[in-house]
């Protein structure tokens, strides 16, 4: 068999031009192909080793700074640069904001191709740090060993890691001594329990065999102050079980929620799995504005509620409501914008895929005491048909919050039917909002663009456009 050729490059003093998608950077290479380059900023100076190449480009990691950027800050983080959940933390805030808002727009402009009568400035998070209300942890018996600890010879006896996948890993986890994503109770209990699991020998899960007890975690804060504490086990072991389950309980007296699943399935998804309650309440209460949302293990919400707040009043604000007004929510989730533009409309109608998102809604707009929202489970271009708007009536706006992959293009073509007087599109994905915009374009003018910037340290950013019926 014939030894692959070595398609290795090196290129020396490559200017670091801008930040591309997924936040990495963007080069040029002396043969004129277009370098994508991993943890770098853009300001730096490097020299860089490729590992991929394409017709158009390369993908490069760095070998060395010869020049460091002046957007450049500190990393926060032990883990930064090993972990890939923040891969902006060595970039100062404000240059995080701008080269968010500026894929926003390019994406809007270049896929899009429309016209914005208003750009308001993105709006960047209070809090940078901290500022997530969920996070998932893996257990694994065969941590990740850092470089350092693979080069100082020492045989590691203690391989349980309780943290993050490495990323493209589906195997691999590297356990998390302190994360700054969640506040604390958060570091605490997930170090307590890697701790107490580890000397109690609770095996952790091997996923590659697919052995072992202890397979995720899960915390979920509220900014009420209460937190759910989720233990996926592999199989049951009841003894085993309630040791640790009682153990969590002694030590966090004040948690809200302790529930846990028994999961033997090949993936970690409890969506399709009984999830079962220890000890407290079986959902922790979220507020807004007044609004009180129960939010259980299953339960979508915005993963960073103050930042939630904002965009939904931006949401709120775009759709500039009288209280005359019908109002289509779609992809509603558990109804949480729904309820947060009920009371300046005259109805609001959710719909969303998934069934029990639908019953949570409900369940938060009865808790409320809001009576003028109606909530329908279906996929979305099944269920907004023509029978269903003659049915429940003509929208006069519709707010739509889609999922990364943006509104399936039937379900583009029927808004475009039922031509509402606005439209108000939230999307994590800008390109892909770029994308259905184009095709309203010719009925539509896009006359409101806000970005909202929800994952600090992260390249992802959400987007809020304003539509108004073309005359």
């Amino acid at each position: 068999m014939a030894r692959r050729k070595n398609t290795k490059k090196t290129f020396e003093n490559v200017e670091v031009l801008d930040a591309g998608s997924k936040g990495k950077g963007i080069g040029k290479a002396s043969d004129g192909r277009v370098l994508i380059i991993d943890q770098v900023v853009p300001g730096d100076v490097v020299d860089v080793t490729t590992y991929k190449k394409r017709k158009s480009y390369y993908q490069a990691k760095p070998l060395r700074f010869v020049e460091l950027s002046p957007k450049r800050t500190e990393p926060v983080c032990q883990h930064f640069g090993v972990c890939g959940g923040c891969k902006w933390q060595n970039m100062a805030y404000q240059h995080q904001l701008f080269y968010k808002e500026k894929e926003v727009l390019e994406n809007l402009k270049r896929i899009g191709k429309i016209d914005i009568v208003e750009t308001k400035p993105i709006l960047g998070s209070e809090e940078i740090y901290f500022y997530r209300n969920k996070m998932e942890f893996s257990f694994s018996n065969s941590r990740w060993l850092t470089e350092s600890e693979i080069s100082s010879g020492i045989d590691i006896q203690d391989k349980n890691a309780l943290g993050f996948h490495i990323p493209g890993m589906w195997d691999k986890i590297l356990n998390i001594e302190k994360c700054h994503l969640q506040e604390d109770p958060s570091n605490d209990i997930r170090n307590k329990i890697r701790d107490f699991a580890t000397e109690n020998e609770l095996d952790f899960f091997n996923p590659r065999e697919q052995t072992g007890l202890l397979r995720t975690l899960m915390i979920r804060t509220s900014s009420t102050g209460e937190f759910m504490i989720l233990i996926q086990f592999y199989q049951e072991n009841k003894a085993k079980r309630e040791l640790l389950l009682d153990y969590i309980i002694q030590e966090f007296p004040d948690v809200t929620s302790l529930q846990y699943v028994i999961n033997e399935k090949g993936n970690d998804t409890i969506y399709d799995q009984e999830v079962i309650n220890y000890f407290g309440r079986d959902f922790i209460y979220e507020e807004m504005e007044g609004l009180k949302f129960k939010i259980n293990a299953k339960s979508f919400y915005q993963t960073n509620s103050e930042q939630a707040y904002e965009l939904y009043k931006i949401t709120r604000e775009f759709a500039d409501l009288s209280g005359d007004e019908l109002v289509y929510d779609l992809y509603t989730g558990t109804g949480t914008i729904a309820q947060f533009v009920a009371k300046k409309a005259k109805h609001v109608v959710g719909i969303e895929a998934i069934p029990e998102a639908i019953e949570d809604a409900k369940a938060n707009a009865k808790l409320n005491g809001i009576e003028n929202t109606s909530f329908f489970a279906g996929d979305m271009k099944k269920i907004f048909t023509a029978g269903f708007i003659a049915e429940h009536g003509q929208p006069d706006v519709i707010i739509t919050d889609p999922p990364r992959e943006g509104m399936h293009k039937e379900v583009v073509e029927q808004i475009l039917n039922v031509r509402p007087k606005r439209i108000v599109y939230v999307s994590c994905n800008s390109a892909t909002q770029a994308r259905d915009l184009q095709l309203m374009d010719a009925h539509y003018q896009v006359e409101k663009s806000q970005a909202v910037d929800m994952f600090p340290q992260t390249h992802h950013v959400e987007n809020v456009v304003c539509l108004r019926l073309r005359e």
